[in-house]
Protein backbone atom coordinates (compact mmCIF):
# COMPACT_ATOMS: atom_id res chain seq x y z
CA UNK A 1 0.00 0.00 0.00
CA UNK A 2 1.29 3.20 -0.99
CA UNK A 3 2.64 5.82 1.67
CA UNK A 4 0.13 8.41 1.17
CA UNK A 5 -2.99 6.04 1.37
CA UNK A 6 -4.18 6.06 4.58
CA UNK A 7 -7.35 4.26 3.72
CA UNK A 8 -7.95 0.69 5.47
CA UNK A 9 -7.85 -2.22 3.51
CA UNK A 10 -10.36 -3.56 5.29
CA UNK A 11 -14.10 -2.33 6.54
CA UNK A 12 -13.93 -1.35 9.91
CA UNK A 13 -16.64 -3.76 11.87
CA UNK A 14 -19.94 -2.10 13.19
CA UNK A 15 -19.41 -0.58 16.88
CA UNK A 16 -23.12 -2.12 17.52
CA UNK A 17 -26.07 -3.63 15.94
CA UNK A 18 -28.39 -1.32 17.16
CA UNK A 19 -29.38 0.12 14.20
CA UNK A 20 -30.38 -3.50 12.28
CA UNK A 21 -32.36 -4.13 15.90
CA UNK A 22 -34.21 -1.00 15.55
CA UNK A 23 -34.96 -1.82 12.08
CA UNK A 24 -35.73 -5.57 13.05
CA UNK A 25 -38.34 -3.30 15.44
CA UNK A 26 -40.14 -1.55 13.20
CA UNK A 27 -40.79 -4.42 11.21
CA UNK A 28 -42.11 -6.48 13.76
CA UNK A 29 -44.74 -4.00 14.42
CA UNK A 30 -45.82 -3.30 11.20
CA UNK A 31 -46.27 -8.15 11.30
CA UNK A 32 -47.38 -8.75 14.35
CA UNK A 33 -49.85 -6.65 15.91
CA UNK A 34 -51.24 -8.46 19.21
CA UNK A 35 -54.34 -8.03 21.55
CA UNK A 36 -53.33 -4.85 23.55
CA UNK A 37 -56.76 -3.70 24.84
CA UNK A 38 -57.04 -7.42 26.46
CA UNK A 39 -53.36 -7.15 27.42
CA UNK A 40 -53.70 -3.85 28.71
CA UNK A 41 -57.03 -4.89 30.37
CA UNK A 42 -55.14 -7.47 32.47
CA UNK A 43 -52.39 -5.66 33.26
CA UNK A 44 -54.91 -2.50 34.82
CA UNK A 45 -56.72 -5.32 37.06
CA UNK A 46 -53.22 -7.00 38.10
CA UNK A 47 -51.65 -3.84 39.00
CA UNK A 48 -54.80 -3.03 41.04
CA UNK A 49 -55.45 -6.33 42.87
CA UNK A 50 -51.83 -7.27 43.44
CA UNK A 51 -51.30 -7.09 47.67
CA UNK A 52 -48.81 -5.23 48.85
CA UNK A 53 -45.98 -6.98 50.75
CA UNK A 54 -45.30 -4.70 53.27
CA UNK A 55 -42.25 -7.13 54.37
CA UNK A 56 -40.72 -6.01 51.40
CA UNK A 57 -38.78 -2.76 51.50
CA UNK A 58 -40.51 -0.14 48.62
CA UNK A 59 -36.98 -0.22 46.24
CA UNK A 60 -36.44 -0.69 42.92
CA UNK A 61 -33.79 -4.22 42.17
CA UNK A 62 -31.92 -4.57 39.31
CA UNK A 63 -33.56 -7.50 37.52
CA UNK A 64 -30.70 -9.80 35.94
CA UNK A 65 -32.52 -11.62 33.39
CA UNK A 66 -32.40 -16.06 32.81
CA UNK A 67 -31.58 -18.23 29.96
CA UNK A 68 -34.13 -18.80 28.11
CA UNK A 69 -35.05 -22.51 29.11
CA UNK A 70 -35.50 -21.26 32.42
CA UNK A 71 -37.33 -18.13 32.07
CA UNK A 72 -41.09 -18.47 32.83
CA UNK A 73 -44.06 -16.43 30.47
CA UNK A 74 -46.56 -16.26 32.63
CA UNK A 75 -50.16 -14.49 31.64
CA UNK A 76 -51.13 -11.05 32.70
CA UNK A 77 -53.97 -12.67 34.56
CA UNK A 78 -52.03 -15.17 36.20
CA UNK A 79 -49.27 -12.27 37.65
CA UNK A 80 -52.05 -11.18 40.31
CA UNK A 81 -50.70 -14.45 42.08
CA UNK A 82 -47.37 -13.87 41.89
CA UNK A 83 -45.02 -12.84 44.88
CA UNK A 84 -41.70 -11.87 45.28
CA UNK A 85 -38.68 -12.47 42.89
CA UNK A 86 -41.11 -13.78 40.44
CA UNK A 87 -43.67 -10.43 40.61
CA UNK A 88 -40.26 -8.36 40.46
CA UNK A 89 -39.99 -10.16 37.51
CA UNK A 90 -43.02 -10.01 35.88
CA UNK A 91 -43.49 -6.64 36.05
CA UNK A 92 -39.79 -5.69 35.26
CA UNK A 93 -40.67 -7.27 31.66
CA UNK A 94 -43.92 -4.79 31.44
CA UNK A 95 -42.15 -1.27 30.98
CA UNK A 96 -40.27 0.02 28.09
CA UNK A 97 -37.13 -0.18 28.61
CA UNK A 98 -34.62 2.43 26.64
CA UNK A 99 -31.12 0.99 25.91
CA UNK A 100 -27.97 3.11 25.95
CA UNK A 101 -27.08 4.85 22.93
CA UNK A 102 -24.20 3.53 21.39
CA UNK A 103 -24.25 5.16 18.04
CA UNK A 104 -26.46 7.79 16.19
CA UNK A 105 -29.79 6.54 14.78
CA UNK A 106 -30.19 8.07 11.07
CA UNK A 107 -32.64 10.07 10.29
CA UNK A 108 -32.45 11.06 13.89
CA UNK A 109 -33.43 15.20 13.44
CA UNK A 110 -36.86 13.81 11.53
CA UNK A 111 -37.46 10.62 13.08
CA UNK A 112 -37.14 11.13 16.83
CA UNK A 113 -38.08 12.90 19.35
CA UNK A 114 -35.89 14.11 22.95
CA UNK A 115 -36.66 14.97 25.99
CA UNK A 116 -34.82 15.71 29.27
CA UNK A 117 -35.67 12.67 31.94
CA UNK A 118 -36.94 13.80 35.55
CA UNK A 119 -34.83 11.69 38.04
CA UNK A 120 -37.35 9.64 40.30
CA UNK A 121 -38.79 6.12 40.69
CA UNK A 122 -40.09 4.28 37.65
CA UNK A 123 -43.37 3.33 38.16
CA UNK A 124 -47.01 2.77 36.29
CA UNK A 125 -49.87 4.27 37.23
CA UNK A 126 -53.38 2.72 37.18
CA UNK A 127 -56.73 4.60 37.59
CA UNK A 128 -59.61 2.45 37.97
CA UNK A 129 -63.15 1.61 39.98
CA UNK A 130 -62.87 5.31 41.67
CA UNK A 131 -59.24 4.41 42.83
CA UNK A 132 -55.64 5.45 41.88
CA UNK A 133 -52.95 3.28 42.33
CA UNK A 134 -48.90 3.94 41.22
CA UNK A 135 -46.54 0.49 41.54
CA UNK A 136 -42.45 0.53 41.18
CA UNK A 137 -41.23 -1.64 38.67
CA UNK A 138 -40.51 -4.11 41.21
CA UNK A 139 -44.37 -4.65 41.83
CA UNK A 140 -44.66 -3.22 44.72
CA UNK A 141 -46.69 -0.01 45.80
CA UNK A 142 -45.84 3.05 46.03
CA UNK A 143 -49.16 4.89 46.52
CA UNK A 144 -52.73 4.53 46.61
CA UNK A 145 -54.62 7.35 46.11
CA UNK A 146 -57.46 9.57 44.76
CA UNK A 147 -57.05 11.34 41.52
CA UNK A 148 -58.62 13.06 38.54
CA UNK A 149 -57.68 10.78 36.20
CA UNK A 150 -60.73 8.87 34.52
CA UNK A 151 -61.84 6.95 36.97
CA UNK A 152 -59.50 7.59 39.39
CA UNK A 153 -61.65 8.77 42.58
CA UNK A 154 -64.91 8.37 44.08
CA UNK A 155 -66.26 11.95 43.21
CA UNK A 156 -64.86 11.62 38.95
CA UNK A 157 -66.32 7.66 38.05
CA UNK A 158 -69.62 8.66 37.78
CA UNK A 159 -69.91 9.46 34.21
CA UNK A 160 -67.17 6.89 33.56
CA UNK A 161 -68.29 3.26 32.69
CA UNK A 162 -67.62 0.27 35.04
CA UNK A 163 -64.70 -0.89 32.26
CA UNK A 164 -62.79 2.64 31.71
CA UNK A 165 -59.46 2.64 33.19
CA UNK A 166 -56.37 4.72 32.64
CA UNK A 167 -52.48 3.09 32.35
CA UNK A 168 -49.89 5.87 32.70
CA UNK A 169 -46.13 5.34 31.97
CA UNK A 170 -44.69 8.02 34.77
CA UNK A 171 -41.57 9.32 37.10
CA UNK A 172 -42.63 10.10 40.28
CA UNK A 173 -40.03 13.02 41.61
CA UNK A 174 -40.16 13.22 45.05
CA UNK A 175 -38.78 16.83 45.82
CA UNK A 176 -42.09 18.31 44.65
CA UNK A 177 -44.64 15.48 45.20
CA UNK A 178 -45.49 15.27 41.54
CA UNK A 179 -45.54 12.40 38.57
CA UNK A 180 -43.87 13.33 35.29
CA UNK A 181 -45.99 11.56 32.91
CA UNK A 182 -43.25 10.15 29.78
CA UNK A 183 -45.98 7.65 28.31
CA UNK A 184 -49.40 6.65 28.07
CA UNK A 185 -50.74 3.28 27.40
CA UNK A 186 -54.55 3.51 27.80
CA UNK A 187 -56.84 6.47 28.17
CA UNK A 188 -60.13 5.80 29.41
CA UNK A 189 -60.73 2.16 28.55
CA UNK A 190 -58.80 2.95 24.88
CA UNK A 191 -55.61 0.94 24.56
CA UNK A 192 -52.68 3.21 23.08
CA UNK A 193 -50.10 0.30 23.06
CA UNK A 194 -50.28 -0.21 19.06
CA UNK A 195 -50.03 3.62 18.43
CA UNK A 196 -47.06 5.40 17.39
CA UNK A 197 -45.14 7.78 19.90
CA UNK A 198 -45.96 10.34 17.94
CA UNK A 199 -49.76 9.79 18.74
CA UNK A 200 -49.64 9.13 21.97
CA UNK A 201 -47.30 11.91 22.78
CA UNK A 202 -50.10 14.29 21.27
CA UNK A 203 -53.34 12.38 22.45
CA UNK A 204 -51.10 12.63 26.34
CA UNK A 205 -51.00 16.54 26.36
CA UNK A 206 -54.39 16.81 24.96
CA UNK A 207 -56.06 14.60 27.66
CA UNK A 208 -54.23 15.11 30.64
CA UNK A 209 -54.68 18.89 31.11
CA UNK A 210 -58.77 18.34 30.55
CA UNK A 211 -59.24 16.32 33.54
CA UNK A 212 -57.93 18.49 35.80
CA UNK A 213 -54.50 15.87 36.81
CA UNK A 214 -52.69 19.22 36.26
CA UNK A 215 -54.21 21.23 39.04
CA UNK A 216 -52.61 21.40 42.30
CA UNK A 217 -53.72 18.53 44.81
CA UNK A 218 -56.56 18.85 46.58
CA UNK A 219 -58.73 16.43 48.96
CA UNK A 220 -59.93 14.49 45.59
CA UNK A 221 -56.74 14.84 43.56
CA UNK A 222 -53.46 14.41 46.07
CA UNK A 223 -50.82 14.39 43.41
CA UNK A 224 -50.01 16.39 40.55
CA UNK A 225 -49.26 15.27 37.44
CA UNK A 226 -47.45 16.78 34.52
CA UNK A 227 -46.28 16.16 31.51
CA UNK A 228 -42.67 17.13 30.44
CA UNK A 229 -41.72 18.91 27.26
CA UNK A 230 -40.90 16.93 24.11
CA UNK A 231 -38.96 18.32 21.21
CA UNK A 232 -38.08 17.48 17.59
CA UNK A 233 -34.42 15.51 17.54
CA UNK A 234 -33.01 18.86 15.66
CA UNK A 235 -30.20 20.77 16.53
CA UNK A 236 -32.59 23.31 18.76
CA UNK A 237 -34.60 20.58 19.97
CA UNK A 238 -31.63 18.97 21.82
CA UNK A 239 -30.18 21.91 22.75
CA UNK A 240 -33.03 22.43 24.79
CA UNK A 241 -33.28 19.46 26.20
CA UNK A 242 -29.87 19.36 27.51
CA UNK A 243 -29.19 22.58 28.75
CA UNK A 244 -32.88 24.21 28.64
CA UNK A 245 -34.20 24.73 32.01
CA UNK A 246 -36.68 22.25 33.73
CA UNK A 247 -38.54 21.86 36.95
CA UNK A 248 -37.33 18.89 38.09
CA UNK A 249 -33.95 17.36 38.51
CA UNK A 250 -32.38 16.06 35.50
CA UNK A 251 -31.54 12.67 34.99
CA UNK A 252 -30.21 11.79 31.34
CA UNK A 253 -32.40 12.19 27.73
CA UNK A 254 -35.07 10.31 26.49
CA UNK A 255 -34.83 9.56 22.50
CA UNK A 256 -37.93 8.49 21.02
CA UNK A 257 -38.45 6.51 17.79
CA UNK A 258 -41.85 8.50 16.03
CA UNK A 259 -43.04 5.33 15.01
CA UNK A 260 -42.60 2.87 18.14
CA UNK A 261 -45.20 1.30 19.93
CA UNK A 262 -45.24 0.56 23.57
CA UNK A 263 -43.81 -2.62 23.56
CA UNK A 264 -42.79 -4.27 26.92
CA UNK A 265 -38.93 -4.64 27.93
CA UNK A 266 -35.80 -3.55 26.68
CA UNK A 267 -36.26 -1.59 23.18
CA UNK A 268 -34.17 0.23 20.81
CA UNK A 269 -36.37 2.35 19.54
CA UNK A 270 -36.02 4.16 23.24
CA UNK A 271 -32.10 5.45 24.02
CA UNK A 272 -31.05 7.03 27.05
CA UNK A 273 -28.30 9.13 27.01
CA UNK A 274 -26.26 10.84 30.21
CA UNK A 275 -22.95 12.53 30.96
CA UNK A 276 -22.16 14.82 33.85
CA UNK A 277 -23.74 17.73 32.40
CA UNK A 278 -27.14 16.36 32.25
CA UNK A 279 -27.43 13.76 34.84
CA UNK A 280 -25.94 13.24 38.01
CA UNK A 281 -26.26 9.37 38.63
CA UNK A 282 -23.57 8.73 35.68
CA UNK A 283 -21.23 7.08 38.31
CA UNK A 284 -22.82 4.75 41.35
CA UNK A 285 -22.75 6.43 44.57
CA UNK A 286 -22.54 5.60 48.12
CA UNK A 287 -24.73 6.45 51.07
CA UNK A 288 -23.13 9.53 51.18
CA UNK A 289 -22.79 10.70 47.89
CA UNK A 290 -19.20 9.86 47.60
CA UNK A 291 -17.93 8.30 44.46
CA UNK A 292 -16.53 4.69 45.22
CA UNK A 293 -13.28 3.37 44.00
CA UNK A 294 -14.81 0.85 42.16
CA UNK A 295 -17.85 0.76 39.89
CA UNK A 296 -20.39 -2.18 40.53
CA UNK A 297 -21.99 -4.54 37.44
CA UNK A 298 -24.33 -7.17 37.29
CA UNK A 299 -23.37 -10.10 34.42
CA UNK A 300 -25.23 -12.77 33.44
CA UNK A 301 -23.85 -16.31 34.09
CA UNK A 302 -24.32 -18.03 30.69
CA UNK A 303 -25.00 -21.75 30.37
CA UNK A 304 -21.09 -21.97 29.44
CA UNK A 305 -19.41 -20.32 32.01
CA UNK A 306 -19.23 -17.02 30.18
CA UNK A 307 -20.23 -13.72 31.97
CA UNK A 308 -21.91 -11.35 29.81
CA UNK A 309 -24.19 -8.20 30.01
CA UNK A 310 -28.16 -8.44 28.79
CA UNK A 311 -27.51 -6.60 26.08
CA UNK A 312 -28.84 -8.04 22.90
CA UNK A 313 -26.55 -9.09 21.57
CA UNK A 314 -24.46 -9.70 25.10
CA UNK A 315 -20.92 -8.35 26.00
CA UNK A 316 -19.35 -10.94 27.39
CA UNK A 317 -16.46 -10.08 29.71
CA UNK A 318 -15.16 -13.23 30.41
CA UNK A 319 -15.64 -17.00 31.81
CA UNK A 320 -15.45 -18.72 34.71
CA UNK A 321 -13.62 -22.50 35.12
CA UNK A 322 -16.71 -25.15 35.59
CA UNK A 323 -15.01 -26.86 38.32
CA UNK A 324 -15.57 -23.28 40.31
CA UNK A 325 -19.33 -22.67 39.48
CA UNK A 326 -19.56 -26.71 40.40
CA UNK A 327 -17.84 -25.66 43.66
CA UNK A 328 -19.77 -22.96 44.26
CA UNK A 329 -23.54 -23.89 43.48
CA UNK A 330 -22.28 -27.10 45.62
CA UNK A 331 -22.71 -29.16 43.10
CA UNK A 332 -20.41 -32.53 43.13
Amino acid sequence: MPPHDLRRPFKRAAISDQHRRRELSLQRQAQNRQDAQHQARCLAQTILSLQNDSAEPEQEFEIVPQPEEQAQDFDVRQAARLRGSEARRWFAKQLMLPEWMIDVPDRLNTDWYVCARPAGKRCFVVSSNGTTVSRLRNGSMLHRFPSALPNGSRTNNSSRSGQSYCILDCIFHEPDQTYYVIDMLCWAGMSLYECTAEFRFFWLNSKLVETGACNDPSPYHRYRFRTILIYDCDQEGLKAAYSGSVPYMKDGLLFYNKHAHYQSGNTPLVLVWKDENCSQYVLDTDSTGQVPDQQQLVLELLDDGRLATSDDPPVVFGCLDRDFIQKELGIS
